[in-house]
């Protein structure tokens, strides 16, 4: 593994398994079909751009995608960038001495953010739910950007919360089942985001970073969350040729974008 940013150290002690699976069981909490949209993710990269593509992992996180790009196909390569000092720490950690992976620090919001990528282009930009953390202005000029990254015949895809306004009361059902269902899990012992970071700020290694990730992002961003048909009409306004969703759930979108 490569890091442009080599100042935040790891510990080669930590158990960086256990953290990834705990960051694994978090998320399941909110979307307990999380696997099947990566799933789906990796089946149209393979579909597009072959077993050994160069992915661009935007908003890695602790790498999630990552993980499982390099775990069915060992040829490819990734660039994974993020902001969270936390969450890289860990991905730092999980991918140390892996040469298939580089990671980035840098913001999103930053117009300059792609300069400090070890490539011009890519055959498949990735992210899932990470982007709902951006105001449609900001989204609007990362998917510009997005777009002269991705290679003529390479793909886009975002996995997301994707709100269709127009049905208030489908969305209103999905969403009071949603809630029981994480309240069962709950009661089964299940740790909601809130109890994750508690855990991660009183970790000797991630205390430091932890606290440096609430300095910039607060308790969380004020996003949004547009519909799968505005981001895709985005999209081909920002220079791809195709977008439409290739999984969805009642509340969540995975959505294709072709160069």
């Amino acid at each position: 593994m490569t890091d442009t940013d080599t100042g935040t150290a790891t510990a080669a002690g930590s158990d960086w398994r256990a953290w990834q699976e705990s960051w694994d069981r978090q998320q399941e909490w909110y979307m307990p079909d999380r696997e099947d949209r990566f799933r789906v993710m990796l089946d149209m990269v393979e579909a597009f751009v072959g077993p050994e593509p160069r992915v661009l992992d935007l908003a890695c996180g602790t790498g999630s995608i990552t993980a499982r790009l390099l775990d069915r196909f060992p040829g490819a390569t990734s660039t994974g960038v993020d902001l969270d000092p936390a969450l890289l720490t860990i991905a730092r950690g999980t991918f140390a001495g892996d040469a298939r992976v580089t990671l980035v620090e840098a913001d999103l919001k930053d117009p300059g953010w792609p300069a400090r990528l070890p490539y011009d282009t890519y055959d498949a930009v990735l992210t899932a739910t990470a982007l709902h953390w951006l105001r449609t202005e900001a989204l609007e000029a990362l998917y510009g950007q997005v777009a002269e990254l991705v290679r003529h015949g390479g793909v886009f895809m975002n996995a997301d919360h994707m709100i269709d306004d127009s049905t208030p009361r489908i969305n209103a059902a999905e969403a009071a089942h949603s809630r029981a269902r994480r309240d069962r899990a709950m009661k089964n012992g299940a740790l909601d985001w809130a109890e994750w970071w508690a855990l991660a700020a009183k970790d000797p290694v991630l205390a430091e970073p932890t606290a440096r990730r609430f300095e910039i992002y607060g308790d969380h961003a004020d996003g949004e969350m547009p519909s799968a048909a505005r981001h895709a009409r985005v999209l081909r306004e920002k220079g791809f040729a195709e977008a439409r969703p290739v999984w969805c759930s009642p509340s969540d979108t995975l959505l294709l974008a072709l160069k």
